[in-house]
């Protein structure tokens, strides 16, 4: 039998790796070390070391170049060598914004005003995922400039597979109370996408039309579609509730495991307000107040209803001009000392107790509370990582979406009073996850927790750290547009 002799093409491909390394300079071996030195430190953070092979290419790409990927450099073509070194740039550039935005931090534009004045509307935010350690993306193969849909082509900008469990990389701290948290709106893995952006989110369009309306008028509402937990739309509030606390609210006052807290300094709620004369919008600007978050009720207002807000407000006459607003204890003062304040009433004090009943978070229990005045006399518990509570139609009321919905029990239910999870009846439960209480400080209009429920850790994105840049929507860009005064400011000043 004829034996070939692999010497010489063993000897080739030794001697070829040999110059390939003598021929590299010497900052291409600085590069790679620095790259791979980033990309070992990852591993060691993420506590995985199965993505070592990627190493070798690593190693082929800034030393031996065995893989063409720089063929394009060699081409005669001078168009193919000009597109092909935009694409080589742009895919170079999304790996990084891919790496920094799901373990770093990205930037966040604040859409709505339920943090005023605190954070403002128009506030682009650099949001720090290190502080809580990042999680690693439950979606991983994602456009990383866009949250959950492409723009213009409206579709997914994500796969829902592979997904991945859920799992959070070691941090510097926990959440504490009285961060500003963003967080993936928990009540937000159903959806329906014409209303996605909106308030009204679906349970609460199930309860007001009728799930099979909403599942089948397609022209109304949209598709009715599931978005995994990272790719639900982001929230941001201040965490007033830890867990294992115990939370309620009295006249207005959050009480913690029976004591009170502090006020945030720029905490604002909504008032009715007589003055002595009409605020220009110049006036209404200066002192902070949004156009559309302001009404003037006007004289031509019926009589009896005018008078009826008079009562209210004793100090004030027919001759004064009444406002509803939200307005800061800062405000307030601003307008005292202009000599513009006659009286004031909190508009919580014009409104029925259990007038917000229907849409309070746990509804079934929620019956005679108010935004004011929340949680009943025992308050409610936040759930813990291993807290076990027993279970019945009261504590089925309040924890029935984290045991379904959070933690994964689809097929939970109570029937008889008895819960049955997993197909068994089950007289307790032990959370496998810590949930957190979120409000905004603008405190009347504000869709947080006592809405929507607990936010699970699972949920939690980071903590803002400054403002990148901030836009007035009231103004154009040339007249005041720009808050220049809130670039690089501090995104929580009362931490």
């Amino acid at each position: 039998m004829t034996q070939i002799d692999n010497s010489n093409s063993k000897k080739s491909f030794k001697e070829d790796f040999k110059n390939r390394l003598r021929n590299v300079k010497t900052t291409r071996w600085i590069r790679f070390g620095i790259v791979a030195a980033l990309f070992i430190a990852w591993m060691i953070w993420l506590g995985e070391w199965w993505p070592a092979i990627f190493l070798l290419l690593l190693f082929d790409i800034y030393i031996t170049g065995y893989i063409p990927f720089t063929w394009w450099k060699k081409s005669k073509n001078k168009t193919v060598r000009s597109i092909m070194s935009w694409v080589d740039a742009i895919v170079y550039a999304l790996i990084l914004v891919y790496f920094v935005f799901s373990f770093v931090g990205q930037n966040y534009q604040i859409p709505s005003s339920s943090l005023e004045k605190t954070l403002l509307t128009g506030d682009y935010l650099w949001v720090n995922k290190i502080t809580y350690g990042p999680r690693v993306p439950m979606t991983p193969i994602h456009f990383p400039l866009v949250h959950n849909t492409l723009p213009i082509i409206n579709t997914k900008s994500y796969l829902d597979n592979p997904s991945v469990s859920y799992r959070r990389l070691k941090g510097l701290r926990s959440v504490e109370s009285g961060d500003i948290v963003v967080f993936n709106f928990p009540a937000g893995d159903t959806v329906a996408t014409r209303f996605e952006a909106s308030p009204e989110y679906y349970d609460i369009l199930v309860d007001r039309y009728g799930r099979e309306r909403v599942h089948n008028d397609k022209n109304t509402f949209g598709d009715i579609i599931y978005r995994p937990v990272d790719r639900r739309q982001n929230f941001v509030k201040r965490a007033v509730g830890l867990p294992g606390e115990t939370i309620k609210i009295v006249s207005d006052t959050i009480y913690i495991d029976g004591v009170a807290q502090k006020m945030p300094e720029n905490v604002q709620f909504n008032y009715i307000v007589a003055l002595t004369s009409q605020l220009s919008p110049e006036f209404i600007h200066e002192l902070g107040i949004s156009d559309g978050d302001i009404d003037y009720i006007s004289p031509a207002l019926s009589p009896i209803d005018r008078a009826n807000l008079l009562t209210w407000l004793p100090k004030a006459d027919i001759t004064s001009h009444l406002y509803a607003t939200p307005l800061t204890d800062g405000m307030i003062q601003t307008l005292r000392e202009k000599g513009l304040l006659k009286d004031l009433v909190k508009s919580s004090a014009l409104t029925a107790p259990g007038s917000f009943a229907s849409y309070l978070f746990p509804k079934e229990l929620a019956s005679e509370w108010s935004l004011s005045n929340y949680g009943g006399d025992e308050g409610i518990l936040i759930p813990s990582k291993g807290m076990t509570i027993p279970l019945n139609e009261t504590t089925w009321a309040t924890y029935n979406r984290a045991i379904r919905n959070y933690e994964g029990h689809h097929d939970a239910y109570i029937s008889d009073g008895t819960v049955y999870i997993d197909g068994k009846p089950a007289e307790s439960y032990t959370f496998d996850m810590d949930y957190y209480f979120m409000m905004g400080d603008n405190r009347d209009n504000s869709q947080d927790s006592r809405f929507w429920g607990f936010v699970p850790e699972d949920h939690i994105v980071g903590t803002p750290v400054f403002v990148l840049i901030s836009f007035d929507k009231d103004r154009s860009i040339f007249n005041g547009g720009i808050r220049w005064n809130r670039i690089l400011r501090d995104a929580n000043p009362d931490k």
